[in-house]
C-alpha cells in the first residue's frame, strides 16, 4: 500500500510492514546497508518493541502508529543529536492533535521521552479551552496519561558516518475497553482522548511526515524549535521523582529544560537555589507530582516511592 505523504523526495525510503520485530532494527540495518536520510519505516504490530532502560513496548495489531525513523545527521553536531528525537515528537504531537481534532497543546511531552495527555483528554476537543489546572488553584493531583513513547539510539556520533534512529509509538484507535488492566489507570489513546472517536492511522502517519519534514529541514539550517519544545513540557513546575540505574531516588522540584543539552533542570525542595542538569542518561525513570504551585498552596506532600 502506498503511504500518503511519503511521495516528497526528502524521504529516501518509506516502507510499511505487517508485523516485525522492531521498526528501529529495520532502519537500523538500512542506515548500516548505506540508505540515505530520512528514511521510515512503519509496523501495524512490533514483537519486539522496545522503551528506554530495556522495557518492551507492546500493542495490539492495528492499534497504534508503530514506526521509526532513520538519520545521517552529519549536519548536525553530536552534542544537538537528542534534538532529533525532540523534534520528531514535537512532529507527532502536532499531527496528533489534528487527526484527533484536539486542541492546540493538548499532547504533552513527559521528559525525557513520552507523550502524554493530562486528565483523560475529553475536555480537550477542538474549539474547547486547554485548562491550565495549576492556575485554578487545584488542591489534588490529575492523571498524566501516557500516549506514546520514543527511544532513540545512535551510533557513530562524532565520525563521518553518524546514525540514528529515532521509534516512535502512539496509541491511537485503541479503545478503554481494550487497555491492558495493570496499565489502564495510566495510559490512553487518540480515541479516547477524542471522546471515542475512530482515529484512522494512515491520517495520522500523513500528518505526521507532512510535518515531520520542515522540522527537519529547518533543524538542518540551524534552526530548532525551543519554543514549542520548551511549552510542551509537562514536567516543568511539577515534584518529581528521579530514579538513577542503581535504583537511588531523589525527590526533585523541575525547573525547566535546558535548550543546549536537552538536561531537565531540578532543583532541591530545601534549597531552591541550588539547580542542576539531569541529562536523560543518568535516569531511568522520572514519576510525576502535582505542580509545585498547588503542592505550595495546599502544603500537600509531595510523592514518595
Amino acid at each position: 500500500m502506498a503511504i500518503r505523504g511519503s511521495e516528497s523526495p526528502f524521504f529516501s525510503r518509506v516502507e510499511r510492514f505487517g508485523s516485525v520485530g522492531s521498526t528501529n532494527d529495520i532502519v537500523g540495518d538500512w542506515l548500516a546497508g548505506g540508505t540515505a536520510e530520512v528514511c521510515v519505516a512503519v509496523a501495524d504490530e512490533q514483537r519486539a518493541g522496545r522503551g528506554r532502560a530495556g522495557r518492551t513496548w507492546l500493542s495490539p495489531p492495528s492499534m497504534a502508529l508503530l514506526s521509526s525513523v532513520g538519520f545521517r545527521p552529519a549536519w548536525l553536531a553530536p552534542d544537538r543529536a537528542w534534538r532529533l528525537a525532540a523534534t520528531v515528537s514535537l512532529a507527532m504531537a502536532d499531527a496528533a492533535e489534528e487527526t484527533a481534532g484536539l486542541a492546540e497543546g493538548t499532547v504533552r511531552l513527559k521528559w525525557p521521552n513520552d507523550l502524554v495527555v493530562e486528565g483523560d483528554g475529553r475536555a480537550h476537543l477542538q474549539g474547547e479551552p486547554v485548562l491550565d489546572v495549576a492556575r485554578l488553584g487545584r488542591t489534588g493531583p490529575t492523571t498524566v496519561r501516557k500516549l506514546g513513547g520514543v527511544l532513540g539510539e545512535t551510533d557513530g556520533l562524532g565520525t563521518a558516518d553518524p546514525r540514528v534512529v529515532v521509534g516512535i509509538g502512539v496509541n491511537a484507535d485503541w479503545p478503554a475497553a481494550a487497555f491492558p488492566p495493570e496499565l489502564a489507570g495510566t495510559m490512553t489513546s487518540l480515541r479516547e482522548a477524542a471522546a471515542g472517536r475512530p482515529i484512522d492511522r494512515d491520517l495520522l502517519l500523513e500528518e505526521f511526515l507532512a510535518r515531520l519534514e520542515p522540522r527537519i529541514l529547518a533543524l538542518r539550517e540551524g534552526w530548532f524549535d525551543v519554543a514549542g519544545w520548551t511549552e510542551r513540557q509537562i514536567t516543568t513546575g511539577r515534584t518529581i521523582v528521579l530514579e538513577s540505574a542503581g535504583g537511588r531516588l531523589e525527590e526533585r522540584g523541575a525547573v525547566g529544560v535546558d535548550a543546549l543539552t536537552g538536561a531537565l533542570v531540578v532543583a532541591d525542595a530545601l534549597a531552591p537555589e541550588r539547580e542542576r542538569a539531569v541529562l536523560a542518561g543518568e535516569i531511568v525513570h522520572v514519576r510525576l507530582a502535582e505542580p509545585l504551585a498547588a503542592r505550595a498552596a495546599t502544603g500537600t506532600p509531595g510523592e514518595r516511592v
